[in-house]
């Protein structure tokens, strides 16, 4: 690829995720956030690119030990277990390291704008290196799919995380661990579905992706809009 295209691939792989990072900043009504405290979720966002890449590497490894009778289930274990689980779990790792002592995170709708801009600094990353090997249509295919994808992912983990955040505020510790578990659970189950559909030929598969990415945006959307305009305080 010559040099003087990159730039315009990066370009073109960035602006999506700093779109949607935007957006949902700016729809929070109640108290902005530190950009200091987005700024490191940023970060951990592409260090959880660096630490899943890893685990998804090892997961492959073992799953290649065993032999399968129907291909599906090893797309299956590999897209919900490996994938998911990786790159899920380090995202809500690294998300509650930085936020979940924070001060900052006084507002139910903070959760979202946290789990946003990790899912978002995870996308960014992973767009470029895909964009860079296979070009700038990946890059346009990706932005209304993938880096959206993520973002969704991310909303749907902040509407748990900030009901963790707000049962542990007001002395319910058991409500809390059982919605920090949703947390992590529902954009895991989302992002497997999404990447085991997504890699089945089938024309049948096609359809469902399509009608499930549509879905997922929608609700996400809805969601953001909801508590945005509902947002209260929960310290």
């Amino acid at each position: 690829m010559p040099f003087i295209f990159r730039p315009v691939l990066i370009i073109a792989a960035v602006v999506p995720a700093v779109i949607l990072m935007i957006y949902v900043y700016r729809a929070d009504r109640l108290e902005g956030e530190p950009p200091q405290l987005l700024w490191r979720l940023f970060l951990a966002g592409l260090a959880a690119t660096f630490l899943a890449s890893l685990t998804e590497q090892l997961g492959s490894l073992v799953l290649s030990w065993f032999t399968y009778s129907d291909p599906r289930v090893y797309y299956f274990l590999l897209y919900f277990l490996v994938v998911a689980g990786s790159e899920e779990g380090f995202k809500y790792l690294l998300m509650k390291q930085q936020t979940w002592y924070s001060e900052s995170f006084n507002c139910q709708y903070d959760a979202i704008v946290y789990a946003v801009f990790v899912s978002l600094g995870f996308a960014l990353l992973e767009n470029v290196q895909y964009v860079l090997i296979y070009g700038f249509g990946t890059a346009m295919l990706r932005a209304v799919t993938a880096v959206p994808g993520h973002a969704c992912f991310g909303v749907f983990m902040g509407v748990w995380y900030g009901m963790a955040k707000k049962n542990d505020n007001y002395g319910y510790p058991q409500r809390s661990r059982f919605f920090r578990v949703l947390s992590l659970l529902i954009p895991l189950l989302l992002h497997g579905f999404y990447d085991y559909v997504a890699s089945m030929e089938e024309d049948s598969y096609t359809t469902v992706f399509i009608v499930f990415i549509a879905l997922m945006f929608l609700t996400s959307f809805l969601l953001v809009r909801r508590f945005s305009r509902h947002d209260s305080y929960i310290d």
